[in-house]
């Protein structure tokens, strides 16, 4: 799930950086995007599975008898963080994939394109918050020397970077152009890099859950939005 996280990230960084600066072709970056859309997409359904059959007491004879693909538990805070960042990377599916199609109007590019990033952001910033009230046990908390605080905080970060990004990816009727391309690109690398971080940080989490765990239990992994 992290390695699908970061290669995700990693996409979205350099495509966000070539858009910028580099001279690459716009068939390139536009799929490099959508790849790095794919790669949130399975991660995260990785990560909503884990919640959807998280174990509920450390009793081996508590545990479920089979896997189960999917559920509904709104009422848990870790089940509708990872749900809301699910349907949130699917948005991002269609962003991307429409951003591919040549021959867009302004009007179709702003519905098809920007319409679905602007939902999918939304849906990014919700989940982090959710996930960042997890780990505080309220909205707002300070907790430098936790890992995990570190991880949804980064995650947050991510999401407001995105956030931005989609509202200034907005096209201007009069001119057809973003409200401002170096905003929309910025934010997309910046966001990007904090969600790199934030996944290779993961990784050393669970490694650090998996040896304190007992021999007999694995210990679950914390959503982290």
């Amino acid at each position: 799930m992290s390695v699908l996280f970061a290669l995700g990230s990693l996409c979205f960084t350099v495509a966000a950086l070539a858009a910028q600066w580099a001279s690459v072709s716009r068939p390139g970056i536009g799929v490099t995007f959508f790849v790095g859309s794919i790669f949130f997409t399975c991660a995260s359904y990785l990560q909503y599975s884990e919640a959807v059959n998280v174990e509920h007491s450390v009793s081996s004879s508590a545990r479920r008898a089979h896997w189960r693909p999917a559920s509904w538990e709104p009422r848990r805070i870790d089940w509708l963080a990872a749900a809301v960042q699910l349907i949130g990377t699917v948005f991002f599916n269609l962003s991307t994939f429409a951003a591919m199609k040549h021959g867009l109007d302004t009007r179709q590019t702003n519905a098809r394109v920007w319409g679905p990033d602007a939902l999918g952001s939304i849906c990014f910033l919700l989940s982090s918050e959710l996930a960042y009230a997890e780990v505080c046990h309220r909205w707002v908390c300070l907790k430098l020397r936790s890992l995990s605080w570190r991880i949804v905080t980064l995650n947050l970060l991510g999401s407001i970077a995105f956030g931005a990004a989609a509202i200034a990816s907005l096209l201007e009727p009069s001119s057809g152009e973003p409200l401002s391309a170096r905003v929309a690109n910025g934010g997309t690398a910046l966001g990007g890099l904090c969600f790199l971080v934030a996944a290779l940080a993961l990784m050393a989490e669970a490694a650090g859950e998996e040896h304190a765990a007992p021999v007999e239990l694995s210990a679950p992994l914390t959503p982290s939005g």
